[in-house]
């Protein structure tokens, strides 16, 4: 009986997930941890609706022996999420999780590049156009190195998420107005803007590049909407992405590590060391609440070090009068 109402539940709490049009990711990742955790409570003959803090704290203790912390902080959101909708569904009487500590992560600042690292991955970008069209390169080939140049340059520009560039269409774009309607996590939409580089990296692509890859792939009528495609003329997935990103990362010689998604950090920090305000990235960021932005106001050591020399009457040795 309790084995049936907890996936009765589960099934319910699922559905609403796709109702909210959480990501098929999202959806898949939470149904795994999910039937995991009602096993477990079943395969002890525990009721799911009032698990005992002695259940709940061995199920965190044996989680968090096999999984690293950041794994098992995200499975206890989905788990708890589960019993909050339990409870206001009337499933169950309360959220049992509701009075139990759960593991910190620690405080991480995201990776960031250097202006002159972003600048060192678009002249790496930039030599693979520049040697496709005097070296007398196949078409193909200048058409995969604009369409990295424009990769790299909106993924900079407009600071999107490697999802939301993969999955940016060409009905989503205004270069006249500098502009990009992406969808979100929920899919919220936002517009993202697009510098004047930028502007001219996608224009150079969508007139000179996308259309050989279009027709590699069957030509115009057989064209996925997708704006960046892959050298057989498909939409450029996730993964295509980052295989490109990691390539171009090699030539120009930077750290391991950098990846889609420090060109949004780099896009966020360097905004906010300009001067932008920080709701102004908070709406550029598309993130939902302010505290999820504030990570990007961390300060570099270079810059605590010249702000405390220019400011500290005590920081520059002075010379001394014999």
């Amino acid at each position: 009986m309790t084995e049936a109402t907890s996936r009765a539940a589960l099934d319910r709490y699922l559905r609403s997930l796709g109702a909210r049009d959480t990501s098929p990711h999202t959806q898949r990742s939470y149904k795994a941890t999910l039937t995991a955790y009602l096993d477990w409570l079943d395969q002890r003959e525990v009721d799911w609706r009032a698990p005992t803090r002695v259940d709940l704290r061995a199920y965190l203790a044996e989680l968090g022996a096999r999984t690293a912390r950041s794994s098992t902080a995200q499975r206890l959101a989905a788990i708890r999420s589960f019993h909050r909708f339990a409870a206001r569904e009337g499933l169950a009487t309360g959220d049992p999780w509701g009075s139990i500590a759960t593991p910190r992560l620690p405080r991480r600042l995201p990776r960031v590049l250097e202006v002159d690292e972003v600048e060192r991955l678009l002249a790496a970008v930039d030599a693979d156009v520049e040697g496709g069209t005097r070296g007398g390169s196949s078409d193909m080939t200048v058409a995969i190195a604009l369409r990295d140049r424009a990769l790299v340059e909106t993924a900079y520009a407009a600071g999107l998420r490697i999802s939301e560039l993969a999955a940016a269409d060409l009905g989503s774009l205004d270069l006249r107005r500098g502009e990009i309607r992406v969808l979100g996590k929920g899919r919220k939409e936002r517009i993202g803007l697009l510098g004047r580089p930028a502007r001219a990296a996608l224009a150079g692509y969508l007139e000179d590049g996308r259309p050989i890859l279009v027709e590699r792939g069957g030509g115009v009528d057989a064209a996925p909407t997708e704006i960046f495609l892959n050298h057989r003329g498909g939409p450029l997935g996730v993964r295509g992405l980052r295989y490109r990103l990691e390539l171009l990362r090699r030539r120009a010689g930077l750290p391991a590590g950098v990846s889609p998604h420090t060109l949004r950090h780099s896009f966020a920090t360097h905004l906010l060391e300009g001067g932008a305000d920080l709701r102004v990235v908070q709406e550029l960021l598309g993130h939902e609440s302010l505290a999820t932005t504030q990570i990007y106001t961390h300060v570099s050591p270079a810059r605590l070090r010249s702000a405390y020399r220019g400011a500290h009457p005590r920081a520059v040795r002075q010379s001394t009068v014999p």
